[in-house]
């Protein structure tokens, strides 16, 4: 039996970031919201309000990032 070797393209590093990453920027205070969504924001890397971090393009991320999709905005990396 032949054996099929199924290539996986990984994403293109452009412009000076790294291949796989994700920037974030912190657009609507946490005040107000739940403590878990709080948390979520320093998990992510957060420490105030209009700061930009860039991640990992990871499932994990992505998860945090919906959780508070209503507080921060995923800019072009």
């Amino acid at each position: 039996m032949a054996e099929t070797q199924v290539s996986r393209s990984e994403p293109k590093a452009s412009e000076g970031h790294e291949a796989g990453t994700i920037s974030v920027r912190w657009v609507k205070s946490q005040i107000g919201f739940d403590q878990r969504q709080r948390a979520t924001l320093r998990g992510l890397g957060f420490r105030r309000l209009n700061q930009s971090v860039q991640v990992q393009d990871t499932p994990a991320i992505r998860g945090m990032i919906f959780k508070v999709r209503h507080l921060v905005v995923v800019e072009e990396a």
